[in-house]
């Protein structure tokens, strides 16, 4: 490896750092004014509680690297090793990110900081070690079987459809904000600031390419295709998104994220076009399931953090399938098949993974606020301050 890779990387990691500034500010300007401090602090914390995890565990189970060595070896190679670990720590630490927004407003800090721990540690990495790394044979049976491994560039299933299952099953057993759907009737909470949520989609658009472009991890492999696939999927996610929900900023914003959810899994192999239609069908799905979860099935995801990371994920991972042939213009050396097996390995991995940790704190420690402490709202519950009224809240 040489300096330049270290440098190219290292770029990277940093841009996707800064994508979790675009996490917390699209949580602060979706949920209500007495929540935007927990918001922040649940970011940073988590991700601090991240590094933890996968610094001693996490990257050790997905790539059999550890960091318990003198420092003479670990400067090996320009340190490439050690970038590596940062940039793909931000991917990791996307997860409890992503969870966060559906347990938003109601949910403790501490349990979730254990939660992310064990998430961080060893499901999340485990999977990631099985698509990314080739761990347990699983992609070698894809190959042997399907004639193609599960295709995931930059992590449509691997991180995006991981965090939005996981977070289903901890926004279930967590149970609906108090008061939102009472009487038959679904009540609104609508978003504190736009301009808020609006600067979270955009510094996240900003980072994305970071996320995607760099996901190459060397100069040598990188590619504009990703690069133009990526602004593609994220405008065609913008436009769907804008004039099926008639114009809602909110729908806008998160659009054009979940085109560059979906485009993760297949930046790399797909034509412009088939980008473009991705990302559209993405802006769709998010407006569709997100009202249908909200509205119909009565599930309180603050943020949609199902429909827009586990389900549009799921459809990148799918897509990359379709849209990856050279039939439809695409680099080929993808199976579709494989790519169905993968994402429902996916699902199943991060749902029974989501419901075995979060049940467990639940019936234990417990993982949600008390009701005077979410009426109050958990900036002035938890960490005895509001964002603009100081400790009283006046």
């Amino acid at each position: 490896m040489t300096p330049i890779d270290v440098l190219f990387i290292l770029l990277g990691a940093i841009m996707i750092l800064a994508m979790h500034a675009g996490f917390a500010f699209l949580e602060v300007g979706t949920v209500r004014e007495k929540n935007q401090v927990n918001a922040l602090s649940k970011i940073l914390g988590d991700f601090a509680i991240s590094t933890m995890a996968y610094f001693f565990i996490g990257y050790y189970v997905a790539y059999d690297v550890s960091f318990f060595v003198s420092a003479s070896e670990l400067i090996e190679s320009s340190g490439y090793e050690l970038v590596k670990f940062f940039f793909l720590l931000t991917f990791a630490a996307a997860i409890p990110a992503i969870i966060s927004g559906g347990i938003a407003e109601r949910a403790k800090l501490w349990p979730q900081f254990i939660a992310t721990f064990v998430i961080v540690a060893l499901i999340y990495p485990t999977f990631e070690g099985i698509i990314w790394n080739g761990n347990f044979g699983f992609q070698d049976w894809l190959e042997a079987s399907f004639g193609a491994p599960f295709h995931d560039f930059a992590g449509s299933v691997v991180v995006h459809a991981m965090g939005g299952w996981i977070a289903l099953s901890a926004v279930i057993l967590l149970g609906a904000r108090r008061g939102r759907y009472k009487d038959g009737r679904v009540n609104a909470h609508p978003p504190s600031s736009i301009p808020f949520l609006a600067l979270g989609s955009w510094i996240l658009i900003v980072g994305w390419f970071g996320f995607n472009v760099m996901s190459a991890q060397r100069v040598e492999g990188i590619s504009g295709l990703v690069a133009l696939n990526s602004l593609m999927a994220m405008a065609g996610g913008v436009l769907a998104a804008t004039v099926i929900g008639r114009n809602d900023p909110g729908f806008m914003h998160n659009g054009a994220l979940a085109g560059l959810v979906a485009i993760c899994a297949g930046s790399d192999i797909v034509h412009p076009l088939g980008a473009l239609t991705i990302g559209a069908v993405s802006g769709a799905i998010f407006v569709y399931m997100f009202t249908i979860t909200q509205n119909k099935i009565k599930v309180d995801d603050v943020l949609g953090v199902w429909p827009l990371h586990g389900i549009c994920g799921i459809w990148g991972g799918v897509s990359a399938g379709i849209f990856g042939s050279a039939a439809l213009g695409g680099l080929g050396g993808v199976s579709l098949v494989s790519q169905l097996i993968g994402s429902v390995a996916g699902i199943l991995f991060a749902t029974i993974g989501g419901l075995l940790v979060y049940s467990m704190l639940k019936y234990t420690i417990g993982i949600r606020l008390s009701e005077e402490d979410e009426f109050d709202g958990a900036d002035l519950a938890i960490h005895k301050v509001s964002a603009t009224y100081g400790e009283n809240g006046f």
